[in-house]
């Protein structure tokens, strides 16, 4: 699958969200690749590589100003957004399944009704291998700072901010990938 033309459709070359975007789609690539060798896990490097590359696609759409987002949808909708993008791109669902369930830990319909999220109520869980390699592996890259990878206590404390069901889920993927 050629998912860089797609990246080019809604990413401009030359733009700063363009260069957050690759590098940061480009670490976690690198990272969910390095595991997935580590691990022996059966998943063939170029759908771990697509996967990795397009799960952001929908932060385009999305108001996030200091990374340069000036879309008018709120941030944590980028996920439910790039699946959408995806799917209308004609991209096999598992990259869409990817893009759609990467947020947090993963997102339940109680968790978004309890928090007022901007989110239909419903389970957005990473469940496939795929799914749950890319959501570990983007949780050690932001968007902003130095975009250097974070340690396991960074990751951790981040996670827990979410509450006790998302700090639960990120330890289930760092006894599956850690």
């Amino acid at each position: 699958m050629d998912y860089q033309s797609i990246i080019d459709r809604y990413y401009p070359a030359g733009t700063p969200l363009r260069d957050i975007y690759m590098r940061h789609c480009r670490a976690v690539a690198h990272e969910a690749i390095s595991i997935a060798r580590a691990k022996g896990l059966e998943l063939e490097p170029g759908v771990v590589e697509a996967a990795a590359m397009l799960h952001d696609i929908g932060i385009t759409a999305t108001f996030a100003p200091s990374i340069h987002c000036h879309g008018a949808a709120p941030y944590i909708t980028h996920g439910v957004i790039g699946a959408d993008m995806l799917r209308a791109e004609g991209v096999d669902e598992c990259f869409a399944r990817v893009a759609e369930r990467h947020t947090g830990s993963g997102l339940t319909a109680d968790e978004i009704l309890q928090a007022g999220l901007p989110l239909a109520p419903r389970d957005y869980l990473p469940e496939t291998l795929l799914e749950r390699l890319i959501c570990y592996a983007d949780k050690f890259y932001s968007k902003s700072g130095d975009m250097k990878r974070k340690d396991m206590a960074s990751v951790l404390r981040q996670m827990e901010r979410f509450g006790p069901g998302s700090l639960r889920r990120f330890e289930a993927l760092v006894s599956e990938f850690g």
